[in-house]
């Protein structure tokens, strides 16, 4: 439990690092006089690169570990968050975007050290409460990065300066955790890797995770729930306030309310996927995320037709919900599509996850596309994936002894 809660803590603190400049992103345009189309480049970016980190921390952490893994992650990937202030143009404020994404690979890490710890029949509880208790950094940093940025300005610094000393904070708590994962986790309940027999270490093989056609479902799968999660965490703070004309405060706590409920609509997804899988197997997981999804995209769409705050409001609570439970539901079944290659199977459909937002993304840095047009087409886009999902199958032969057991259970 003490890994656990560490685990999420940390993943908490690497979402906080990963989108702290989001909510500031109208001062930073007005300050470095960005267009529309660079904004878009911008997210594009923050997302980017934790495709292929995802691919690589997969395989790190089937190999040297979780422990290590997160350690060095931690430590690296709060270089660019303390110095992005250190930016004074669209390129090279782009490129600390670029570098500062790499810390989406927290997430593999995180999966794959909860699935470690706890027994197959809670597995989805155990990764769906991680992650989304640590995802909750994505909504919290929408609300609380305005403040310290206004502490700033408040001690006499002008915006320009502001936002730059702001962004240390959160790249400083990263290399402070760097410290405590390295001291107070292990690898495994039997202990680190470097201490237990090599035979005892599932080495892994990133092929055979990436052969499974259920792999890659799940990949598109992800990209639908949590990559469209980590677009909103990037586009929400600018959305109501060019939209509906809110004020910085304002737009960072509606924001920041989408990711708040990451505190228990992820875990319930996770909480639900587990006592369906006891029911009706894996096939019944597979059902559950489809659904999850269908009802995703419709909320998505419901909401890019809004024209009201309130009801928009409304709308994303509701789209909120189903994205979150789905993303809980997606890892409730990726430890059971390849028992020995866990960390692979994560790192896959977790790079899906970044790589829904890179494409979305690209909606979001059109010029003849409004926001409420992309919307609508990411909606549209869920909902297809959704139906997808569902053709998913699962045979006794393909999944391990344990879930076997519990199905029969």
């Amino acid at each position: 439990m003490q890994t656990f809660h560490i685990t999420w803590i940390t993943f908490f603190f690497c979402f906080f690092g990963w989108f702290g400049i989001a909510p500031l992103m109208k001062i930073v345009k007005d300050d470095l006089g960005l267009t529309k189309g660079q904004i878009g480049n911008i997210i594009i970016a923050s997302v980017s690169a934790t495709i292929f980190a995802r691919l690589i921390i997969g395989r790190l952490c089937d190999t040297l570990g979780p422990r290590l893994t997160y350690t060095w992650l931690l430590a690296i990937g709060s270089i660019p968050v303390m110095t992005i202030g250190l930016a004074n143009s669209y390129e090279s404020f782009l490129l600390f975007r670029l570098a500062i994404s790499v810390i989406g690979a927290s997430f593999v890490i995180t999966q794959y050290h909860t699935s470690a710890m706890f027994a197959p029949n809670i597995k989805g509880t155990a990764n769906a409460v991680a992650g989304g208790w640590g995802n909750l950094g994505g909504g919290i940093t929408n609300m609380v990065m305005p403040l310290i940025f206004a502490a700033f300005v408040g001690a006499g610094y002008v915006n320009h300066d502001a936002w730059r000393y702001a962004m240390v904070i959160p790249g400083a708590i990263l290399l402070i955790m760097s410290f405590v994962y390295y001291r107070f986790t292990q690898d495994t309940p039997a202990g680190n890797y470097a201490n237990i027999k090599r035979e005892a270490v599932q080495k892994g093989s990133f092929w055979s995770a990436a052969s499974d056609y259920r792999t890659w479902i799940l990949f598109l799968a992800y990209g639908a729930c949590f990559g469209i999660e980590i677009t909103f965490d990037n586009v929400a703070a600018l959305y109501f306030t060019e939209n509906f004309s809110c004020d910085l405060k304002t737009a960072g706590l509606l924001a920041g309310a989408f990711g708040f409920m990451n505190l228990f609509a992820r875990a319930i997804g996770g909480i639900v996927a587990d006592k369906v899988g006891k029911t009706y197997g894996m096939k019944g997981k597979g059902w559950l995320l489809a659904g999850l999804l269908a009802m995703e995209g419709l909320g998505i769409m419901l909401f890019a037709q809004t024209g009201s705050i309130g009801f928009a409001v409304m709308a994303m609570l509701g789209f909120a919900m189903f994205l979150k439970m789905a993303n809980g539901a997606t890892y409730a079944i990726v430890p059971f599509i390849d028992s020995k290659n866990v960390g692979s199977v994560a790192g896959i459909v977790g790079a899906g996850g970044n790589l829904g937002g890179v494409l979305a993304g690209f909606l979001f840095k059109s010029e003849t596309i409004t926001y409420a047009e992309a919307f609508m087409y990411i909606g549209i886009s869920v909902a297809v994936i959704g139906g997808l999902t569902a053709l998913i199958k699962f045979d006794r032969k393909a999944l391990p002894v344990t879930e076997q057991t519990l199905e029969v259970a």
